[in-house]
């Protein structure tokens, strides 16, 4: 038995309540995939706090607290402005709020890409906050000296090659990548560097579905795609992409269901009842006894 915080609905507060040690590893994960064949994709999606990980953990291998924190917690315009202090925050809410599901945590920008020591510093940072389990970075052969030697010091890193929201000032937008023929071939060899540095996955994101197929044949560690393909060995989603919280969404996104009018609708409910004074009613306020 271990002792884990799971969240108490009852009481809204977060209470260490003992649970069976069914947390997933790294190696289990990366098992998935033997002689080049993943015959269970890996489910994967965002999470930031603690009551989203309760609700996605019994049906997600990973979960991811992503830097896109910053935009769809914290209204920013990009990832760049995320820090160390966010990411460590999230992901600890998320490691209590789950049991079963490897937590994985983004490394913000500026936080590794000096030098293999640097990231070392603040991956260690990150996972003895958080107790998630490994850390995810932006950049392909660039990185790859800084994965192995993260990878050599007990830190699980996945990747992270195609689209790279860190890199948003260097590509222009976010735009589809790989289509020019060399473009495309960096890419792969990009990912090619990391396996062999020793990533134990890579998300492949936003680029044209031959690539992303190529590279899951490339690599022999696990490709997480987003706007890859569904020939990837896993998918990854922003949570509240896929369920309709927002406007405008990226192309590959699915939306399963559109909870923002789901939450308008009890808003404005709300506001009426406010407005007619039928809310609270009786049987939410409490009367004398006797």
């Amino acid at each position: 038995m271990s002792t884990t915080f799971q969240l108490d609905t009852s009481t809204s507060r977060a209470n260490p309540t003992p649970a069976p040690m069914k947390r997933l590893t790294v190696p289990a994960i990366r098992q998935r995939k033997k002689d080049g064949v993943t015959a269970e994709p890996v489910v994967m999606l965002t999470a930031y706090t603690a009551r989203q990980a309760q609700l996605l953990d019994a049906h997600c291998d990973l979960l991811l607290v992503g830097d896109s924190l910053g935009q769809v917690i914290y209204g920013l315009p990009s990832t760049i402005p995320v820090t160390l202090e966010m990411m460590a925050n999230h992901a600890a809410a998320v490691v209590r709020g789950s049991y079963h599901t490897v937590v994985a945590v983004d490394m913000p920008f500026g936080s590794y890409e000096k030098s293999p020591e640097q990231a070392f510093e603040n991956a260690s940072y990150l996972l003895k906050q958080s107790g998630a389990a490994a850390v995810k970075l932006e950049g392909g052969a660039a990185m790859a000296e800084t994965v192995a030697f993260l990878n050599a010091r007990g830190i699980p890193v996945m990747g992270h090659v195609g689209l790279t929201p860190q890199a948003v000032n260097i590509l222009g937008g976010y735009m589809a990548r790989g289509r020019s023929d060399a473009e495309a071939q960096k890419i792969v060899s990009d990912a090619v560097a990391l396996d062999e540095a020793g990533a134990f996955a890579i998300v492949v994101e936003g680029v044209v579905e031959p690539i992303a197929i190529e590279i899951t044949k490339a690599v022999s560690c696990l490709t997480i795609g987003i706007g890859g393909s569904a020939q990837c060995d896993g998918q990854v989603l922003v949570t509240e992409d896929m369920l309709g919280m927002f406007e405008r969404v990226p192309r590959f996104v699915k939306r399963y269901e559109n909870i923002a009018e789901t939450i308008e609708r009890a808003v404005v409910r709300y506001a009426q009842e406010v407005k007619d004074r039928t809310f609270p009613a009786p049987e939410q306020t409490y009367q004398p006894k006797g």
